[in-house]
C-alpha cells in the first residue's frame, strides 16, 4: 500500500495493534503488531533517514506486560486503588476514559517505583551523570501529558501520606519546573485547590476521602527562570558575597524549603540536560536545535543546589522530544538515556489523537500545481531560497522568492477552502496559517507580503489579523522583564487588539498593558472565544513557540528555516496537531515545509 485513505489506523484506549512501516521515499506498508520504540534520524545533506531502535524502552514494555499481567505485585494497597479506578471504563466513573500511552506512562512509573526487584532484574536505567535519579516519559504533543503529571501528583501524595517512613519512594512535596511563564500558567491545574484542577475534572481519586487528603500536597510550579542564582547589587554598600546554597534553596523552594526528599516533575524535559565535559557544544549548535544552552545549564545547576541540601528523592522528566545536543555534529541531537516510555508523534497519528499532517496541493491555485509537490518538500534547500533567505540586511520590503509566494499561494488555497469551510459552520475562529522563519529579516518581509505586500489571496490580506511575534520581546514577557521601546511594533500590537470582535471593556485593559505583556496575552490567547487573539489568522515566527502555545485552530505550516534536528522539526510540527477536542476524532494540518519535517508523515 503506497496511498492509505488514512493514517489512523488504532483506538487511542487501547494498545496499538498495527502500524505504518516506510517501505520507500512517501510509501508506507501496513504492519500488524505495536510498532518498537524508536526514533528516526535524518540527513539532510543526503536526503536519508535511519531509524533507532530503543532496546531500553522495548524491554521495560514487556517487563511491565509480565508485572500487569501478574497482577501488580508489589504495590500498595493505595496504588491498587488508584489503578483500578483509572482503568475503570464503566459509565459514570469520568467522562472520557484515559488514553491508552496515558495510562502506560504512569503504569511503567508505577512499576520502577513499586515493582518487586524480580520484575527488573537486569534493567539498569541509566542516568544523566549527576547525582539524583531521573527517569523520562516520552509523550508526543497532544497525547495528555498535564494529566498524566496529574496522575503522578495523586499517586506520589497519597502514598506519602498513607506510607510515611517511604519516604525515598514517595514524597508530598512536589515542584514543577516549567520553561516559562505560559507553560506555569498553564500548569496551574496541577494546584488541588484550583478552581479549574485536574483532578476534578478527570475523576483522579476514587473517592471523596482521598481527594480530601489530596489537599495536603505541597506543590510548587515555577518556570526555569526561578532557578537562577541572585544578582549581586552592583553598588551596594556592603558586599555580602554570593549567596549561599541555604539561602538560595529557601528563596527558590519558599513553603517547600522544610522539605526533604522532593519530588521533581521536569515539563518539557529536553530544556533541562546536563552538559557534560567529554561534549563540546556551540551557543549556534544548541540554537540551531532550538536550545537555549544557558537555560540548560541554569535548569540542571538549581537542581543539583536543591539536590545538595534537601535531596530530590526522584526526578520525573515529561518531553515529546527529550533529545539533546550530542556533540558529534551541529546538526545532530540524542535522546535522553533515562527514557522509560515511549508514545512518539507517528503512534499520535495513528491512535487519532492528533491531526494528520500532509502535503496538500489544490490544481486550481497555480497553473500546473502539482508540479511543485517535489519541491515543497525541500522548499527551503532549494538554492535560490536559502541564499535569499539568508541574507543579512535584507529590507520588509524586499518581495520574498518567487518560488516562496508560489508555495504560499498553493498553502493559501488550501487555507481559504478551510476559512469557508469554517465559516459555514459557525466557527468563532478563523483557521490560523503559522509561518516559522530562520532569521528576523525574513519573518519582517513574511510580515510585509501579507500585510500590504503581494500576497494572492484577498482573505489573506488582513494587517489587524497579522502577528509577527518578537522573539525578543517574547522571551522578555516570559520572565516578566521589558525591552526597548519600539513603536512601531506597539502599535502594531494594539492595532490587532482594537480591531478585535470583543468587549470594549476588555480592549481597554489590553491596551492599558505594556507591549510584552499584550504580546504574551495575544500569543497565548490564539483561537480563544472573547480574548485578545480570537481573530488572529496568520502568525509569523522566528521561535518555536513550541511550549505551551496550545492553538487548536493551527491548520497550516509554512516551514522557512532548516529543520535540523527531530527536536526541532517535531516541536514545529507540533504547534498544528492539537486536536480541536478531547475526543477521539480525525482532523487535518496541511503544510508546506522541508522534506525533512514534512515527508516522514505524509
Amino acid at each position: 500500500m503506497s496511498k492509505p485513505n488514512s493514517l489512523i489506523i488504532n483506538s487511542p484506549f487501547t494498545r496499538p495493534t498495527h502500524h505504518w512501516l516506510r517501505s520507500g521515499e512517501r510509501k508506507l506498508d501496513l504492519k500488524a503488531g505495536r510498532r518498537p520504540a524508536g526514533y528516526e534520524v535524518f540527513d539532510t545533506r543526503h536526503n536519508t533517514v535511519r531509524g533507532v531502535e530503543l532496546e531500553l524502552v522495548n524491554r521495560i514494555r514487556g517487563r511491565v506486560d509480565e508485572w500487569r499481567a501478574a497482577d501488580c505485585p508489589g504495590i500498595t494497597s493505595v496504588t491498587r486503588r488508584l489503578l483500578e479506578h483509572w482503568r475503570d471504563k464503566s459509565d459514570g466513573v469520568r467522562t472520557h476514559a484515559f488514553y491508552f500511552c496515558q495510562l502506560e506512562a504512569i503504569e511503567t512509573l508505577i512499576w520502577q517505583v513499586e515493582a518487586p526487584p524480580e520484575f527488573k532484574q537486569g534493567i539498569a536505567i541509566p542516568g544523566d551523570g549527576g547525582l539524583w535519579q531521573r527517569i523520562c516519559c516520552k509523550m508526543a504533543t497532544g497525547t495528555g501529558k498535564t494529566t498524566v503529571m496529574a496522575m503522578i501528583v495523586a499517586w506520589q501524595v497519597l502514598n506519602a501520606l498513607a506510607y510515611p517512613k517511604r519516604n525515598r519512594d514517595f514524597s508530598r512535596a512536589v515542584f514543577v519546573v516549567a520553561p516559562g511563564l505560559t507553560v506555569k500558567e498553564r500548569l496551574q491545574v496541577l494546584l488541588p485547590g484550583h478552581p479549574a484542577n485536574y483532578y476534578d475534572e478527570f475523576s483522579l481519586c476514587p473517592n471523596e476521602a482521598l481527594r480530601q487528603k489530596l489537599n495536603q500536597a505541597e506543590l510548587l510550579i515555577e518556570n526555569w527562570h526561578g532557578l537562577m542564582p541572585k544578582k549581586e547589587v552592583d553598588r551596594s554598600v556592603v558586599r555580602k558575597g554570593a549567596e549561599s546554597d541555604e539561602a538560595y534553596v529557601r528563596r527558590v523552594l519558599g513553603k517547600l524549603a522544610g522539605f526533604r526528599d522532593l519530588l521533581i516533575i521536569n515539563d518539557e524535559a529536553h530544556h533541562a540536560y546536563r552538559q557534560r565535559a567529554e561534549v563540546k557544544v556551540s551557543r549556534k549548535a544548541a540554537e540551531d536545535l532550538g536550545i537555549d544552552l544557558e537555560e540548560a545549564t541554569r535548569w540542571i545547576e538549581g537542581l543539583d543546589r536543591i539536590h545538595k541540601m534537601r535531596r530530590i528523592a526522584r526526578c520525573f522528566d515529561l518531553s515529546a522530544t527529550p533529545f539533546a545536543p550530542s556533540g558529534k555534529t551541529s546538526t545532530e541531537s540524542a535522546l535522553f538515556e533515562w527514557v522509560v516510555s515511549d508514545f512518539g508523534l507517528n503512534d499520535a497519528i495513528e491512535a487519532g489523537l492528533v491531526k494528520t499532517p500532509r502535503v496538500v496541493i489544490r490544481d486550481n491555485a497555480l497553473p500546473n500545481a502539482q508540479t511543485y509537490r517535489s519541491k515543497l518538500y525541500h522548499l527551503y534547500r532549494e538554492p535560490e531560497v536559502a541564499e535569499d533567505l539568508n541574507r543579512r540586511g535584507a529590507q520588509p520590503h524586499e518581495a520574498l522568492p518567487q518560488i516562496v509566494q508560489e508555495a504560499y499561494t498553493l498553502l493559501g488555497a488550501d487555507w481559504r477552502a478551510a476559512l469557508l469551510d469554517w465559516r459555514a459552520s459557525g466557527h468563532s475562529s478563523p483557521p490560523v496559517m503559522l509561518t516559522v522563519c530562520n532569521r528576523t529579516e525574513t519573518a519582517a518581509r513574511v510580515e510585509h507580503y501579507f500585510r500590504q505586500g503581494d500576497a494572492f489571496w484577498s482573505e489573506l490580506k488582513a494587517p489587524e489579523r497579522t502577528l509577527r511575534v518578537d522573539s525578543k520581546v517574547l522571551d522578555k514577557a516570559e520572565v516578566g522583564e521589558t525591552t526597548t521601546a519600539d513603536k512601531d511594533y506597539e502599535q502594531a500590537l494594539k492595532a490587532i487588539v482594537a480591531a478585535a470582535a470583543i468587549p470594549a471593556t476588555l480592549k481597554q485593559d489590553l491596551l492599558a498593558l505594556k507591549k510584552e505583556e499584550l504580546l504574551r496575552a495575544i500569543v497565548d490567547s490564539v483561537s480563544k472565544r472573547n480574548a485578545a487573539g480570537q481573530d488572529l489568522q496568520n502568525v509569523i515566527s522566528v521561535a518555536m513557540l513550541s511550549e505551551g502555545w496550545d492553538a487548536k485552530n493551527v491548520t497550516h505550516i509554512m516551514g522557512l528555516r532548516a529543520f535540523t534536528s527531530q527536536l526541532l522539526c517535531e516541536q514545529v510540527i507540533g504547534r498544528g496537531l492539537r486536536g480541536v477536542a478531547m475526543k477521539w476524532r480525525p482532523c487535518f494540518a496541511r503544510m508546506a515545509s522541508s522534506a525533512s519535517c514534512s515527508s516522514r508523515n505524509s
